[in-house]
């Protein structure tokens, strides 16, 4: 799918190829609406900061060993990132008020926890003061006020002070991160490093850089070194040892941090293998992997089958997927990791906003006395026929009769990656690098102000118009994404030809405002068919309790080669039970010779709100009514069930 040619590749260190966070976005349609809805569902809602800052000063993790004190800092980072494209005054109140309250529930010695002393650095405690530090590190980016920030950095370093008091080489009487757990081998603890390093870079204090470098000896597990693995690149990831997606990516968005400080090749070189396995063996048509729950298990072949876990694509995984393509699109200037990044923002993750406010009935019968209430986000996403809804990940009961869950946790994060990703900056100019209709306002190489309007019903079509304006008689290059799968594209600057590149087309020119650049992109709907592989050996069997992984003799499913998935763009084109037919029923798709199906685009006529509805034309000489994914199965009831990936004849 991706193109080797990496000639018009912005190929530039890391220091000035960058994310601007001084720019101003506004977006209108349904992006705009996923913003609003995060919001109002979710982190303007004291009652809901509160519950989360209790459970560190109730010790609420003691009894189980369990992962309640990261729902503050995993939401926070999100909520961090949502404030900075809001600009929404409430909430950034909102936001003060529960670090302070926060920074508050510490001890005298600074240790903020939600595990008692006698029970620390088990469990998931490690996990969770992780995602303290790190909510407090993305508020930081947005705080106003001076010396909140600075009781923030002292907060910070506090934490993490008394970490390393503990934490470190069982030489020096201390206790191996990799052992302070007792899951996934220690890479959940492990993935301390991102926030380490990211404080070094704060305080520049060298015992962080010397604590991370001790976490990177480590190999973040005890029985492997897998950031060896990946430097190697011999193995994929399902045949690790340890296979868990969301923990394993996020110690690699660690190691990424990490070469940005050392400048180590090495650690570049696994980031990128990590990164391009995922792509190659791991990813699905709805930008997630894990069909075995939330483990790496080869999902790039193992998709279509109907023999699959029900609990798989997790929400958790998706948003760390987006945050590490964003990252490593940074690193590397490759816009594959952008087409990566948008499969899965227009696919898997707005697929899991629970926009209709739908209760998970498994839950809800099984603890009918529970205060329930909706999550924001789903957990887990179908992919052959099923319905959406049927678990809460990373469930946890609170003490006021409610719950909450990881993956409604993370949820925010996503949306709120889409300004980052969007439009980066260079020393020479802008990437452009997803077609969302609004504005942004941002500076340019000279530090003046620049802002491209974007008109655009993408991704229902494929026409961009891009205009250029507040910008006199300037010179600087604009970088404009060319997605992959459009193998037809025609660009234009006020209104001549100009030659495409695979990749990225740079525009290098003098610009003045009103200057427009129109995009037109391939936005024929391709077939995809699953791939055959008969049988293989995964590393997807847990032995719980003895935090062992086995292998598992895995056959393909004789039932996933009658299948087939519609890629329109980015968007996966999925059935729904609510436009009238059976699931369960094998259709005929009329295919093109040339692999593509001549779709025909309709309004109105599903029953539910979606971004893109097509008619899919079947041998029989009928039509079949599909919508985008990511609008479909929202009702999260078994009436309503939903498919990616479609049962053929």
């Amino acid at each position: 799918m991706y193109a080797e040619n990496t000639a018009n590749y912005p190929r530039l260190k890391s220091d000035v190829f960058f994310a601007d966070y001084r720019n101003y976005y506004k977006y209108s349609g349904f992006m705009n609406d996923a913003f609003t809805f995060v919001e109002k569902a979710q982190v303007l809602d004291a009652d809901l900061w509160a519950k989360f800052v209790h459970q560190f000063r109730s010790n609420a993790d003691d009894h189980d060993a369990g992962w309640r004190g990261e729902f503050w800092g995993k939401m926070m980072r999100g909520a961090a990132f949502v404030y900075s494209y809001t600009r929404n005054r409430e909430l950034y109140e909102a936001l003060k008020k529960t670090v302070i309250d926060m920074m508050d529930s510490a001890d005298a010695m600074g240790r903020i926890s939600t595990y008692s002393i006698s029970r620390e650095f088990d469990g998931w405690d490690m996990w969770s003061r992780k995602y303290v530090i790190l909510g407090m590190q993305y508020f930081l980016e947005v705080c106003e006020d001076k010396e909140l920030s600075a009781r923030i950095v002292h907060s910070m370093c506090a934490q993490l002070d008394y970490v390393i008091r503990k934490i470190g080489p069982s030489s020096e009487g201390k206790k191996e991160i990799t052992l302070a757990t007792r899951h996934w081998r220690g890479l959940n603890s492990s993935s301390m490093l991102e926030p380490v390093v990211r404080l070094y870079n704060i305080t520049k204090n060298e015992q962080y850089l010397d604590f991370a470098k001790y976490i990177v000896s480590c190999g973040a597990t005890d029985i492997v070194d897998i950031f060896e693995l990946a430097y190697k690149n011999e193995f994929s990831l399902y045949q690790y040892p340890i296979t868990k997606a969301y923990e394993m990516t996020s110690c690699f968005e660690g190691l990424l941090e990490f070469y940005r400080i050392t400048g180590d090749e090495k650690h570049k070189t696994a980031v990128i293998n990590f990164a391009n396995r995922i792509l190659e063996e791991d990813f699905t048509v709805i930008g997630c992997c894990g069909c075995t729950h939330e483990l790496f298990d080869h999902s790039t072949v193992r998709q279509a089958n109907t023999t699959n876990e029900k609990i798989q694509q997790e929400t958790c995984v998706t948003v760390t997927l987006m945050k590490f393509f964003y990252q490593v699109t940074l690193l590397t200037g490759d816009p594959k990791y952008v087409d990566a990044f948008e499969i899965s923002l227009y696919n898997a993750y707005l697929g899991s906003l629970n926009t209709e406010g739908a209760l998970t009935s498994v839950v809800v019968a099984r603890n009918p006395e529970w205060n329930h209430i909706p999550m924001p986000f789903d957990s887990y996403n179908p992919l052959t026929a099923d319905m959406r809804g049927k678990e809460i990940g990373g469930m946890k009961y609170t003490d006021d009769n409610s719950y909450y869950g990881c993956c409604a946790c993370i949820g925010a994060a996503g949306i709120g990656l889409v300004p980052k990703m969007q439009l980066l900056s260079l020393r020479e100019g802008f990437v452009l690098n997803l077609f969302v209709n609004g504005l942004v306002k941002t500076h340019t190489p000279y530090g003046n102000d620049a802002c491209f309007y974007i008109e655009t019903e993408y991704p229902k079509n494929g026409s961009v118009k891009i205009r250029v304006e507040e910008v006199t008689g300037e010179r600087f290059k604009l970088y404009v994404r060319i997605p992959a799968w459009s193998k037809a594209t025609k660009l234009c600057v006020n209104g001549e030809t100009v030659e495409v590149s695979e990749g990225y087309t740079v525009i290098d020119r003098v610009w003045f405002a009103g200057d427009v650049v129109t995009l037109e992109l391939d936005m024929r709907t391709e077939a995809i068919y699953p791939i055959p592989y008969g049988s293989q050996v995964t590393m997807t069997h847990v032995i719980w309790g003895h935090n062992y992984m086995i292998p598992v003799f895995d056959r393909e499913d004789p039932i996933a080669r009658n299948h087939i998935a519609l890629r329109r763009g980015p968007v996966i084109l999925a059935q729904d039970s609510r436009l009238g037919y059976s699931l369960d029923t094998p259709i005929g798709v009329k295919v093109g010779e040339d692999g593509y199906v001549d779709v025909r685009l309709t309004e109105g006529e599903a029953p539910y709100k979606d971004i893109i509805e097509a008619k899919i034309p079947l041998d029989d000489g009928s039509e079949m009514l599909a919508t985008d994914y990511s609008s479909a199965g929202k009702k999260w009831t078994e009436d309503n069930k939903m498919a990616a990936w479609m049962l053929t004849k």
